[in-house]
């Protein structure tokens, strides 16, 4: 093993950890979640897209379509039993439109799977083939993973408001996309170079937003829990005084 390989496995190494941190982030969105029993206003698409490009990536790093990946392998099966609890926990607390809305996007996720994995293996025959094809495809699935917070990303610009734009997935999702960028510029792999790199960028965009709006949603939380403890001390006072007298 050349130098090359000793750092292009030791940064995939730390991919993994940081993926991994990446992939286990959003737990404080679903204890919330958990708690308050409903999913509120977050969505799931960034789990169905994060599961997606997980599976894709899975079928990349195979041996018998792109050989000597087993970082690919192992980091991005684990995100997909990870992103999959992810999308149970939001099938249990969505209200029933939602629910289905979520469960025909996870079918028609497996389906692709399986019909990718499918024509991969059974009619194309070298490495070469199956690594164009699963490589191209698995990147652009990566472009849209690190892309579907952008509606959140407009809510947030809407709003002036990071409160449903959780920081520590941004925070992930940047220093995964740096790792895997360098990983894939070590020995050039364009497939993980380039929508790791866009990824950069767009986590990048994302902790901009956090750092302009966090003062503006701690300003409105405080105004909010102001309100609420107004509204109920004279919900309170009318009930007091329209009590019966005895």
């Amino acid at each position: 093993m050349n130098a090359a390989d000793i750092a292009r496995t030791a940064v995939g190494i730390a991919g993994n950890i940081i993926a991994g941190s990446m992939f286990l982030s959003p737990l404080p969105t679903f204890i919330e979640i958990w708690k308050k029993g409903s999913v509120g206003q977050f969505s799931a698409a960034p789990y169905l897209a994060t599961l997606l490009n997980c599976m894709v990536w899975t079928l990349y790093g195979l041996p018998m379509v792109h050989p000597h990946s087993i970082l690919v392998v192992t980091i991005n099966g684990a995100g997909c039993v990870v992103e999959l609890t992810y999308v149970i926990i939001f099938l249990i607390y969505s209200q029933r439109t939602n629910r289905l809305k979520v469960l025909l996007f996870l079918l028609i996720e497996t389906l692709f799977i399986a019909a990718l994995t499918l024509v991969s293996l059974l009619f194309l025959h070298t490495v070469h083939k199956r690594s164009a094809l699963v490589g191209t495809i698995s990147a652009l699935f990566n472009i849209m993973m690190y892309a579907s917070p952008l509606t959140i990303m407009k809510m947030v610009i809407t709003t002036k408001s990071v409160e449903f734009m959780p920081f520590y997935v941004s925070l992930a999702s940047f220093g995964n996309g740096v790792a895997w960028t360098t990983y894939a510029l070590i020995r050039f792999d364009p497939f993980i170079a380039i929508p790791n790199g866009i990824g950069t960028l767009l986590a990048t965009s994302q902790l901009i937003l956090y750092a302009t709006y966090y003062k503006s949603t701690k300003r409105m939380i405080a105004a909010r829990k102001v309100k609420s403890h107004v509204d109920s001390t004279l919900s309170e006072v009318v009930l007091s005084n329209a009590a019966p007298t005895k």
